[in-house]
């Protein structure tokens, strides 16, 4: 079975595809490459088929991370559906993922990236850094990096519960 993470921002440029790209290296680290699936989309059509954000992709290609073939898309109900684990960027992306999901789905699914961060945080939305400078991607960019292990070991212990469930 493999496990499906999704993370959710706005236009899909920025943020999401921030995570998705950080996300999956860190797990590809950990050894979960081969049983997890990662992906982005946004709460909004307003960048689909837009690549990422230039400021984005530098940052992520100064981290080895290559973003050439990404494309922003809307998020889907049935993706939705089918993922383990949905992560979003900021509050104003839960009510319309609760939404699509339902309450009950919902509960079980969603998660703000930094509901992973080692200590508690008084806010867990990543702000959007699209309408300022490079130092808002950098100040996401260390957000989300600080949640990476709180994922990875969410994502290890799930994977491994499935896996103890279909002995």
């Amino acid at each position: 079975m493999t496990y499906r993470i999704l993370t959710i921002c706005t236009g899909n440029i920025c943020r999401s595809p921030m995570v998705e790209y950080a996300v999956r290296e860190a797990l590809e680290q950990a050894g979960l490459g081969d049983r997890v699936e990662v992906a982005s989309a946004g709460t909004s059509g307003w960048e689909v088929g837009n690549p990422i954000d230039p400021r984005a992709g530098a940052l992520l290609s100064r981290h080895g991370l290559s973003t050439d073939a990404h494309r922003a898309r809307q998020m889907d109900d049935a993706e939705l559906q089918a993922a383990d684990l949905v992560l979003t960027l900021d509050h104003d992306h839960v009510a319309p993922v609760r939404r699509a999901l339902g309450p009950d789905r919902a509960e079980q699914t969603v998660r703000m990236v930094r509901d992973f961060a080692p200590h508690a945080v008084e806010d867990t939305g990543i702000r959007d850094p699209w309408y300022g400078d490079e130092s808002g991607f950098e100040t996401a960019w260390e957000q989300i990096d600080e949640a990476l292990p709180g994922i990875v070991d969410h994502v290890r212990a799930a994977v491994e519960e499935s896996a103890g469930e279909r002995r």
